[in-house]
């Protein structure tokens, strides 16, 4: 397979040499149209003028002005009635000339050589060195008739024209094809240089060397792979950190319930410990079916958009009675809740949003103080819910708040190692919100507490 960097060069010199071809037809056209009717009566002019001058001059040689008018750069035939003809100047490539046009100047008329010669001839024609590319005029010279044909000399007069012309031409050309290969190295030489960061990419090195120096597209592309290496090195980072977390929410309750299984196998144990026993594996099977569900349920919307279930249901009911299973926990932390829940109905999936709401409200309490408080409040203006809630938690750093809807992301560890979670619920708030055509923001200030708001439209 042909590298871009030879395509490139073998289109762009087939590119010149297309644009070359169209040049010279489009000029051909042009010389047959406007130069060539231009030219003939330019010389028609110069010839008749010869004829003037030699009538008006009966006492001149006419063989040696015919000599200095070959001298000073035209061709020249003459020709009498009886046939007997004359050359001046350089010799005709080609000397056919029909009677009839011999005649017919002879006559009087004037021969349109260089008007009439063929149309089938490319510009060329105007050098072509033949005797019917000529202008003949009639001539009279003591009392005897002629036909005088003459055309320009072209070698005498553009020799050094047509020197020069050659070798700008092949100049040109040569620089050409010279500067496309350098400068088409010049320009496929950054997309070399991706492909090599590709393959380190593909292969895991997420550190590679690329300058951006260029402001073209090459340099927004180079701009843009190395911002999706850095992004593909935090999704890494973030993956070996999940591994990490999820291993040990897994492997934690499995080690319980195994610890706590190998007790119940104790049958001097009595009916209290082997009831609280039971009790706690009962806890940790319920860890993992939630993480599992959460699971699930992040990969359902990665995978199907067409998981919404749309319909018209009330948002005020269903976060009301949200707020009634939580209450027990609100009551046991002594958390002071207030909130504003008018009845509103909206166009969504009522389940998928009803695990929004629940994410948010569990982490409003999880992450609460003891006697802190939660505000909870639902506006409508504009065709647009905004569905607020508000705590005086623990908070977050700025730097945890631009990865806070990353999936598996958990903020510091060392301040929220006594609450358990598995660092997707975020993450499946935001995935859902989106499918909902909405998008959620948070404000947070460490030590103080965190807002978030869920903006959906009401109809969509």
């Amino acid at each position: 397979m042909r590298s871009l960097y030879v395509k490139f060069v073998f289109i762009t010199i087939g590119i010149m040499l297309f644009s070359s071809v169209i040049a010279f037809i489009l000029s051909n056209v042009y010389y047959h149209q406007k130069l060539k009717p231009v030219n003939d009566q330019k010389n028609t002019k110069i010839a008749q003028s010869i004829a003037s001058f030699i009538k008006n001059n009966p006492d001149m040689e006419l063989n040696d002005y015919l000599e200095n008018i070959s001298d000073v750069g035209y061709q020249v035939y003459i020709v009498d009635r009886n046939g007997t003809e004359t050359y001046y100047g350089a010799s005709f490539r080609d000397k056919i000339l029909s009677t009839i046009s011999i005649e017919s100047v002879l006559s009087g008329d004037i021969y349109h050589g260089m008007l009439n010669f063929p149309n089938k001839t490319f510009v060329t024609g105007f050098f072509a060195n033949e005797l019917k590319n000529t202008i003949g005029v009639p001539l009279k010279f003591k009392d005897k008739d002629y036909a005088l044909f003459i055309r320009p000399d072209i070698k005498l007069l553009f020799n050094e024209m047509h020197f020069l012309f050659a070798w700008i031409l092949i100049l040109s050309i040569t620089l050409s094809i010279v500067l496309v290969v350098f400068s088409t190295k010049y320009l496929i030489k950054p997309i070399a240089k991706l492909t090599h960061a590709t393959k380190l990419l593909a292969s895991g090195q997420f550190h590679v060397d690329l300058s951006v120096t260029r402001k073209d597209e090459l340099g927004q592309l180079t701009a843009s792979f190395l911002s999706m290496a850095k992004k593909l090195e935090q999704m890494e980072d973030v993956r070996r950190e999940f591994i990490s977390n999820i291993s040990h929410d897994i492997q934690s309750p499995l080690s319980n319930i195994k610890g706590y299984t190998n007790l119940l196998e104790n049958k001097t144990l009595s009916d209290d410990d082997r009831n609280k026993y039971i009790s706690v594996i009962n806890g940790e099977i319920k860890r993992l079916s939630i993480l599992t569900k959460q699971l699930l349920l992040l990969a359902s919307l990665d995978r199907d958009e067409n998981i919404l279930k749309k319909k018209i249901f009330n948002l005020g009911s269903q976060l009301r009675e949200l707020v009634s299973h939580y209450q027990w926990l609100i009551n046991e932390k002594e958390i002071m809740l207030s909130y504003s829940i008018p009845d509103i109905e909206i166009c969504g999936d009522p389940s998928l949003l009803n695990n929004v709401w629940d994410n948010l409200f569990s982490n409003a309490i999880k992450y609460n103080k003891q006697n802190g408080s939660i505000d909870i409040s639902v506006t409508e203006k504009d065709k647009v819910i905004t569905v607020t809630f508000e705590d005086t938690g623990i908070g977050m750093k700025q730097k945890e708040l631009k990865r806070i809807f990353d999936r598996f992301y958990r903020a510091d560890m060392a301040r929220t190692r006594t609450v358990e979670g598995t660092g997707l619920g975020l993450s499946i708030v935001d995935n859902i919100v989106k499918l909902h055509c909405g998008h959620v923001t948070v404000n947070s200030k460490e030590g103080e507490g965190s807002t978030f708001i869920v903006v959906i439209p009401l109809l969509h």
